[in-house]
This record gives structure tokens, sequence and C-alpha cells, in this order.
């Protein structure tokens, strides 16, 4: 090459990417993962009396064994997970929605924890909560995680290890 040749439009053209098709905008993505925590439902045990929620998982990734599921689980069983990432995993796991130990007390002229609003608020935060964990690679590979979203009734008792 001479100094008087002219370089200018070297690395300025366009790249020749196949056009998009309707069926690839509209397609399910490569990795999806939607989690809802829905359908709140209060049940009236004599003197126990709690709410549990639905959770229901939709995914393609291939760390889940199962693409669909749908489990209940209480406030209580949300805890359990939190403890159980922070006692085996790596990752910093996010705080769950506040416990309200004032809506908990005798004498109240509301219904207290068992209120509509406190409920949707509650479950809105346990989305949130759920969402960010199951988001996460590494938490991903945790069976805990698994057990929660795939599992009817969660063994407290399981061994704690990786899913590979």
């Amino acid at each position: 090459m001479s100094d008087t040749e002219d370089h200018s439009d070297i690395g300025t053209h366009r790249l020749n990417a196949p056009k998009q098709t309707l069926e690839d905008a509209y397609a399910e993505p490569d990795n999806c993962l939607e989690i809802d925590v829905i359908n709140p439902e209060t049940h009236d045990l004599g003197k126990k009396r709690f709410t549990d929620y639905e959770v229901k998982m939709k995914t393609n990734l291939p760390i889940f064994k199962k693409r669909e599921t749908s489990v209940r689980r209480r406030y209580s069983d949300f805890e359990w997970l939190k403890s159980e990432l922070e006692r085996t995993s790596k990752i910093v796991v996010p705080p769950l929605p506040g416990k309200a130990l004032k809506r908990q007390l005798p004498f109240r002229s509301d219904d207290g924890i068992y209120e509509e609003g406190f409920i949707e608020e509650r479950r809105s935060g346990l989305e949130g909560f759920i969402n960010k964990i199951a988001g996460h690679p590494l938490a991903q590979n945790e069976k805990c995680l698994h057990m929660f979203l795939c599992d009817p009734i969660l063994d407290k008792k399981y061994v704690p290890g990786k899913i590979r």
C-alpha cells in the first residue's frame, strides 16, 4: 500500500445480518425463567391460621428437570429457603418482606396479617424475592432451590448439594 491510498471506509461497512422473522421475534427466548407467586389462600385450622401461595415456574433452562411446576408455599417455607441458601451457597441472599410482628398482636381492629392488602403486599414481596434468587446462576445449582420450586412437599431434612 502506498501512502496515497484512501482507507477511510475500512471498518465502517455494515454487517449483513439475516433479517429477523416474526416467528423469531415472538418465539420463546433461549433462556426463559418465569416465576409467579399467585393465588394466596388463608387456611383456618382451629387455632392455627396461615396463608399460603401458589409458586408457579415456567422455564426452558436445562438445569431444571421440569419445564413447568406449581407448588404451594407458606412464608415460613420462603424463610427456610433463605436460611438454606445463606448456609450452603456463596451468594448474597436478598431480604424477605418483613414478618409484620405488629400485625400479629392480639386485640387489633383489623385482620392483621390476614388482611387482603397485607397479603397482596407480602405476595408481591415474595415474588420479587424468589425471582431474584432463581435468576442468579449460582443459586440455580442449589438443591434447596430446586426442591422449593418443584417438590410438592419440602424435605427439610435433605442433604444439601449442587444440581449438575
